[in-house]
């Protein structure tokens, strides 16, 4: 395949696939920047460390692991790793699938960002009662863990919904106009 099969509307399919990634992984990686930077001030207003939810997140990813007979370091350096990791996929996949499922193509930035914080707070369920237990936290932590990652999963996922809905309009006025 070569730039004039691309520009000739050939592999429309393979195009759109890959353009739905890499919008979605960008999204995904501003909206975790972003999250990650509300996060630490949130953190520091309360009086903790800036890098919790990376302590969080490498310290139950560490445990989980260990069930396994798998041992790691957790920790800050685990969580920011894996956290960045995370949402890059988790806006890969949302990209991906705005291309491939009609349903969820959006028409407005308004919807993009509803789809977006709706998605993420959807997919991010499983990922927060695994660190829950794994931790064994109490009620009280687990309340206070799912409370503080809802308020930070909406900064992620609307970013991440405006940036693919926005992009998206791009792209299909690139397509209109050439």
């Amino acid at each position: 395949m070569n730039a004039n099969t691309i520009r000739s509307g050939a592999n429309t399919g393979d195009t759109a696939l890959v353009r739905g990634i890499s919008i979605g992984s960008l999204g995904g990686l501003v909206g975790t920047i972003v999250m990650d930077l509300f996060g630490a001030v949130m953190f520091l207003a309360l009086g903790g460390p800036a890098s919790l939810s990376f302590s969080i997140i490498g310290d139950a990813a560490a445990g989980f692991f260990s069930m396994f007979g798998i041992v790691m370091s957790g920790g800050t350096p685990l969580g920011a790793i894996l956290h960045y990791l995370i949402g890059l996929a988790l806006g890969g996949i949302l990209g991906v699938a705005v291309i491939r499922i009609s349903a969820l193509r959006v028409d407005s930035m308004k919807k993009g960002i509803a789809l977006g914080i709706l998605f993420v707070e959807v997919m991010s369920q499983p990922l927060l009662v695994t660190a829950a237990v794994v931790l064994k936290m109490t009620a009280s932590q687990t309340m206070q863990w799912f409370g503080v990652s809802f308020i930070m999963h909406l900064v992620y996922g609307g970013i991440l919904g405006a940036i693919v809905s926005r992009l998206k309009y791009q792209a299909r006025n690139d397509e209109i106009q050439g």
